[in-house]
């Protein structure tokens, strides 16, 4: 996928016409464009001359990307910085300064008699020429609206800025046909009427409108400048250097150095600076960064290690296999930028109407004009009624009916500790149709925790304080994650440790130390079973805590077993609660996590979801989330590193606050108070179903002013009771519209959002049936097989088991290069679907028979491509 800069775009409508243009370039398969984020992914062989060529004809601007947006090194001007922000600020503080003189002038002296100099006081034409004149510079400032507006009528695509610069310029245009009126007067010496067209002039309205939609524009730019410190966090984790073994001597060198085949030295504290294999060395490496796991891997000769992942323990020797944008880290950079550039927010209402609204009022404005010219009424007359249309029919209402409720729907979340980055994120919310729900730190607590003790001396109150003392204080020495879990249950006891002499750290194993003259040992099973026998009854209850996801510690002495400690995981205390309410709300909860199957599915269990997929890295997640979108608006939960592509492929990404700062800030919704709890999430999509309905209201009162104040300005109802919309009357009627959608959208803050009963919704998604007993990473549907490559079974009545394999191929470039392989695949018998993705460059097959490898190898080859290898 290219991916392109856009400019120029301000809407919805702009955003739906990009997209039209360039899909229609020959050689585009795909075309997605963000008005977020200002930026369009292109699929397909179509040159980026051609592309950028059709952007530039729909009356917008387009580059391409280039090398320095990419993870590779550091740009000398950062690409990533909020460059509208401060332009736009400039131009409101320019704005308001000159508006606020404007207002000074034209109601400040002429509505309530403020003074002003004798010279201006005693001479309307000059009041109202002083008016003209501010009212231009705030118009010049905000000339952006003009131009896109025009250009948006000009290809016949009118936009919210369309909308924006007729109002203002039906205010300014009435205006100065009133200050021609004025001049009239003055000069057949009619001064009482001169200074009564004082108050017919709407200069200020001209500058008011602007002005207060560029507030909401730079909004807009601030929140859109955010979406980019995902990728600033992203980039940050990469190790800036190397420690390489050239010719048997340690050499630092910059990480763009490191070449496929080096050799590479980590030692305890560092981070691993690549993708790579272990050659020597033991170790414990903590991998949350992409996994999110909190609990740390034990790494020995063969194993793969990844970079931005932090060695714990042991003295690392590793072969670098990948590099540069092939890393893990690099992967997952890509799927977060990829993601950003697709994912397109809602189209606002008021844009689409603004296509049916704008030319509507323009063709009442020329029947008002035509048919009072008819009725023999003079030009004047006829021109004043026209434009009276036009002013009443100005979109402050309109404009104001979607952002002021977001605007108080923030503000009530920010008092409940739900962060809403921008618009779109708290209108969508309340849309979801499912909820997928991280595992580690938001379902559960995020750190291990001691749940059951058995203590092999006997179970009497003193027998289990003193072996956990011992324990405690073998595991005092340790920084491993599952001896702080004891450390600090001791230390919850009031205990304190006890001498300890003789330490030793075993990696991959466990610990030993000598207390009160005797060695005591502590590790998994296979370590103490070369010291003691582990009783038989021990074994089954550490059998039964392991499939209940626990992991079971084992102690013993020099020549008896001491006890077990069972730690895991456990979840929040009112995440079952919070659940419970999201189903109660029509929502389908599902746990997507990168944990293995029987602690998946026993934490599934007990918090109460509708479905579990396990045992997936942040590629199976975001693949997990576009198959679900395949069924409705998904809602992403998450609070790691690794939950970043998933967060921001789905419609609403929400991170919990205790989380990572690239899961907050590739999400559109951050949960700040009570430590993550999945009740403010519930309370999150409470208030922003309240916020839509409030949408929905002030659009219906802003089109009802517009529905009932059109046929007034027109003159409808002069011939039969003699109505006749006189300019102040217009002002108020303005007034009155703009003051009613503002009131109600004030009352969103009387939402009770922590009522479990209020904002209900019966209807629930429609998925296929699925079974929690099966949550070993199974395909959603067969068709829609997740990136796993472990035996699934699908829920046919015939329980036929099925396999899957991962191919890894070179060659294929773009969606055509899938078709093919795909179509080569599907054709071997007892292949039942095959996915093939460019970006990736692998195929996931899924078979209902052994088919040999080499069958798949020759089909792929027969079009022309490499297979590398099928796992």
């Amino acid at each position: 996928m290219k991916q392109y800069h856009v400019t120029g775009m301000s809407c919805a409508a702009c955003q739906a016409r990009v997209e039209k243009a360039v899909s229609s370039v020959e050689g585009v398969t795909a075309c997605s464009v963000s008005l977020l984020t200002n930026s369009m992914g292109v699929e397909g062989d179509a040159t980026p001359e051609a592309v950028i060529d059709a952007v530039t004809k729909a009356g917008y601007g387009a580059s391409l990307k280039d090398a320095s947006n990419t993870p590779k090194g550091t740009p000398t001007q950062d690409p990533l910085a909020d460059k509208e922000s401060p332009v736009l600020l400039k131009r409101l503080i320019w704005s308001l300064g000159f508006l606020i003189l404007l207002m000074y002038v034209s109601m400040g002296h002429v509505m309530w008699g403020f003074p002003l100099p004798n010279f201006l006081a005693q001479n309307p034409m000059a009041i109202g020429l002083l008016q003209l004149l501010l009212a231009v510079i705030v118009m010049v400032i905000n000339q952006k609206f003009f131009i896109s507006g025009t250009r948006g009528l000009l290809h016949l695509s009118p936009n919210m800025d369309t909308l924006v610069s007729l109002g203002s310029a039906a205010s300014f245009g009435y205006s100065v046909y009133v200050l021609f009126a004025m001049s009239a007067h003055m000069v057949s010496g009619d001064m009482t009427s001169a200074h009564h067209c004082l108050h017919d002039l709407y200069f200020e309205s001209a500058a008011m409108i602007l002005t207060l939609i560029t507030v909401g524009k730079m909004l807009e730019a601030r929140a859109k400048g955010k979406t980019t410190n995902a990728l600033r966090s992203l980039m940050s984790l990469a190790p800036k250097t190397a420690t390489l073994l050239r010719d048997g001597v340690e050499v630092s060198v910059p990480i763009a150095e490191v070449q496929k085949g080096d050799i590479f030295v980590v030692r305890p504290g560092e981070s691993i600076p690549t993708d790579g294999v272990v050659v020597e060395g033991l170790s414990a490496v903590n991998e949350s960064a992409l996994t999110g796991e909190s609990i740390p891997v034990d790494k020995g000769v063969g194993s793969q290690v990844f970079g931005a992942t932090v060695n714990q323990s042991g003295f690392l020797k590793c072969e670098a296999t990948h590099v540069g944008e092939d890393t893990t880290l690099s992967g997952i950079i890509r799927m977060v930028s990829d993601a950003a550039a697709t994912k397109a927010p809602i189209a606002k209402i008021a844009d689409k109407v603004s296509g049916v609204f704008v030319p509507v009022v323009l063709g009442i404005a020329v029947v008002t004009l035509a048919v009072w010219l008819i009725c023999g009424q003079t030009v004047g007359y006829a021109l004043a009624r026209a434009i009276s249309v036009l002013v009443i029919s100005c979109p402050c209402a309109l404009g104001l009916a979607t952002p002021v409720a977001i605007m108080v729907g923030s503000g009530v979340g920010a008092k409940h500790g739900i962060l809403f980055k921008t618009a779109t994120a708290l209108e969508e919310t309340g849309r979801a149709d499912m909820v997928v729900l991280d595992k580690t730190g938001t379902i559960t607590k995020g750190k291990p925790h001691v749940t059951d003790i058995f203590c092999g001396h006997g179970q009497s109150e003193a027998d289990i304080t003193h072996f956990i003392r011992c324990a405690y204080t073998l595991e005092t020495m340790s920084e491993h994650p599952l001896a702080v879990a004891v450390v600090e249950h001791g230390r919850g006891l009031g205990l304190t440790p006890l001498d300890v002499t003789n330490f030793t750290a075993l990696s991959g194993q466990g610990l030993e130390g000598r207390i009160h003259g005797q060695m005591l040992y502590g590790g998994n099973a296979s370590f103490i079973e070369t010291k003691v026998s582990i009783p038989t009854d021990v074994k089954e209850q550490a059998d039964t805590w392991a499939k209940q996801g626990k992991t079971p510690l084992f102690f013993a002495w020099e020549q008896n077993f001491a006890g077990c400690i069972a730690v895991a995981d456990v979840i929040k205390p009112d995440s079952a609660q919070a659940i419970t309410e999201l189903k109660d709300m029509g929502l389908y909860v599902v746990m997507l996590t990168g944990d293995n199957h029987a602690t998946a599915e026993a934490i599934g269990k007990e918090a109460g979801v509708d479905y579990v997929v396990s045992g997936v890295l942040p590629d199976g997640k975001e693949a997990v989330i576009r198959t679900l979108q395949t069924y409705g608006r998904v809602v992403m939960v998450g609070d790691g590193i690794n939950d970043a592509p998933a967060l921001t492929r789905a419609n609403v990404g929400i991170a919990m606050g205790a989380g990572a700062d690239v899961a907050i800030d590739a999400a559109d919704v951050v949960l700040v108070k009570k430590h993550g709890s999945l009740l403010s999430l519930t309370a999150a999509l409470r208030l922003s179903r309240a916020t839509l309905r409030n949408i929905h209201q002030n659009l219906f009162w802003a089109f009802l002013y517009n529905i009932v104040g059109i046929p007034l300005a027109a003159g409808v109802w002069i011939p039969l009771f003699g109505w006749e919309l006189a300019p102040m009357f217009g002002a108020a009627a303005m007034s009155l519209s703009s003051f009613c959608v503002v009131t109600n959208a004030l009352r969103l803050n009387l939402a009770n959002i922590r009522n479990p009963k209020a904002y209900r919704r019966k209807k629930k998604v429609t998925l296929p049936a699925l079974s929690l007993s099966r949550a070993e990473t199974p395909p959603l549907t067969p068709e829609h097989p997740n990136n796993d490559h472990t035996n699934i079974e699908t829920n046919h009545e015939s329980e036929e088991k099925v396999m899957q394999k991962i191919m890894k191929i070179e060659g294929m470039m773009c969606p055509r290069c899938e078709a093919h392989v795909k179509k080569a695949l599907e054709a071997i018998d007892g292949v039942v679907s095959a996915t093939a993705d460019h970006t990736k460059d692998t195929a996931v097959v899924v078979l209902s028979a052994d088919v040999p490898n080499e069958a798949l190898k020759s089909a792929v080859e027969e079009e022309g491509y490499t297979v590398v290898e099928i796992k």
